[in-house]
């Protein structure tokens, strides 16, 4: 890995030369939780976001970008790496890249940039690992602007800034009415979910503010005419079959950049991108020779407007967030047809929202609980929630919303065994041993699915690596 990391840094040093005044000034704007759906630039309408509206109209939106993991510490690592969660080490929440492991911010360094992050971006204490030459884990406007007054403006400047919103807890309701809220089909409609829902919107507006002031502080400092600006969100939102799911509303994310004179405005690019990419993008926007062995490509003709596509096909993980949420999951999607393997179904699918409960929002997951005692599609709702099948497949084009698992269809049969196939030789290829990394809890306890923390268990609530535990995979125990 330390060889990797030094051929990555020769690899920018070999890069083509351009002067500083040339160079474009970036700043990516990442918020946490924000589902893509949930914004007026990709069709929503009880949600207020003028300013990724504003970011939208004068930029692309990549209408197909997604995340590499749906948890914040493997999402982030994986961005700033260009590797995916297995290979670059940070594959549960809460864990890091190993040792060695290459990151964006010295590359960029070695290009002539000075490169800073202020905010949540990296994950925990990992962020100084990154080797950003300023980080600061305040989200603090002036504390910025005071930065941005007294740095060397000599040098271009790569800039991530990233916010807590719309991230749990959501404390308040302040502009919108509960009862005129949305609900995806994959919502039990109660007074408290609306509630929830309300709140989770005061959220996204105020990340949509922080990013209208970034904005306006950028244009006091840069030249808008050298400045590429990137929106866009870790993962989808703390929603049941959200954030720790493979589903859509847990992976496809906002993606909106502006850099005028490359981007043309109010575009939208339906290419299939992903955070991985992000890292050889911004080396190749900044005249640097992008490294081999990245599981990131740089779309940056995309960006350019050259090309109308990207990926052909896409992988995604996630294996885990402590003792809440213990069920790895692998994905595969190929065009309009996605392919998920739940590794271990014999496990309970739990996670924050119904083990933590209040602290993270779950008063409205006890209205579920007890709307499923008496109503059926409460029950249905619920049950899916918890409990997984094998395999899934769902028709993208025809089932946007993956509400039709398809997957024991014997008409799909063929389709199943063929991107089953293709997942798992990709596993292989990345070196995922599919380590279970916690103590699960099985579906033979009744007690695994109970609302709240287990009463005969501890549960740890700590920050920090998990320990891990080897299980067969399903792939092999089946």
């Amino acid at each position: 890995m330390k060889l990797f990391s030094t051929f990555l840094t020769l690899c920018a040093f070999t890069g083509t030369t351009l002067l500083a005044e040339e160079k474009p000034t970036i700043i990516v704007f990442l918020s946490d939780d924000h589902g893509q759906l949930d914004s007026t630039p990709y069709g929503a309408t009880d949600v207020r976001t003028p300013n990724m509206q504003r970011l939208s109209d004068e930029g692309l939106t990549f209408t197909h970008a997604f995340i590499a993991s749906p948890a914040c510490a493997p999402s982030r690592a994986a961005l700033l790496t260009g590797l995916m969660p297995a290979r670059n080490g940070a594959e549960a929440n809460h864990s890091y890249k190993k040792e060695g492991v290459a990151s964006l911010p010295p590359l960029l360094s070695a290009l002539g940039y000075q490169t800073a992050a202020f905010g949540k971006v990296a994950h925990g204490t990992d962020a100084p690992s990154h080797g950003f030459d300023v980080s600061d884990k305040r989200y603090d406007l002036p504390f910025l602007a005071d930065f941005l007054d007294k740095r060397d403006a000599t040098k271009p400047l790569c800039l991530f800034v990233g916010t807590h919103d719309p991230h749990v807890p959501w404390p308040t309701v302040d502009g919108y009415d509960p009862a005129k809220m949305e609900l995806p089909p994959t919502f039990v409609d109660t007074p408290e979910t609306r509630e929830f829902r309300a709140r989770y919107y005061t959220e996204v507006s105020k990340a949509d503010s922080l990013l209208g002031e970034l904005r306006d502080l950028a244009a006091k400092h840069f030249d808008p005419a050298n400045t590429l600006f990137i929106y866009t969100s870790d993962h989808g939102a703390q929603w049941p079959f959200g954030k720790w799911n493979l589903y859509d509303s847990g992976i496809r994310v906002p993606f909106i950049a502006k850099w005028p004179g490359v981007i043309k405005p109010g575009t939208r690019s339906d290419a299939l991108v992903q955070w991985t990419d992000l890292f050889p993008t911004l080396i190749d926007a900044s005249a640097g020779t992008v490294p081999e062995g990245l599981d990131g490509r740089s779309f940056l003709s995309v960006l350019r407007g050259e090309k109308s596509t990207h990926r052909d096909v896409l992988f995604t993980t996630h294996s885990g967030d402590g003792r809440m949420n213990v069920y790895p999951i692998r994905a595969l999607r190929d065009g309009d047809w996605k392919l998920i393997l739940n590794l271990h179904p014999e496990f309970a699918h739990t996670t924050h929202i119904d083990k933590a409960l209040a602290k993270d929002g779950g008063r409205y997951w006890l209205s579920w609980y007890e709307k499923a005692k008496s109503d059926p599609a409460a029950a249905a709702l619920v049950q899916r929630y918890h409990e997984r099948p094998a395999v899934e497949l769902y028709d993208l084009k025809a089932d946007p919303l993956e509400q039709h698992n398809l997957a024991a269809d014997p008409a799909h049969a063929e389709r199943v065994k063929g991107m089953r196939a293709r997942l798992e030789a990709w596993m292989k290829e990345q070196g995922d041993q599919q380590t279970v990394y916690n103590e699960p809890r099985l579906l033979s306890d009744p007690a695994s699915t109970r609302p709240g923390p287990d009463t005969a268990r501890n549960e740890p609530r700590k920050a920090g690596p998990e320990p891990k535990r080897q299980r067969k995979a399903a792939s092999e125990s089946r």
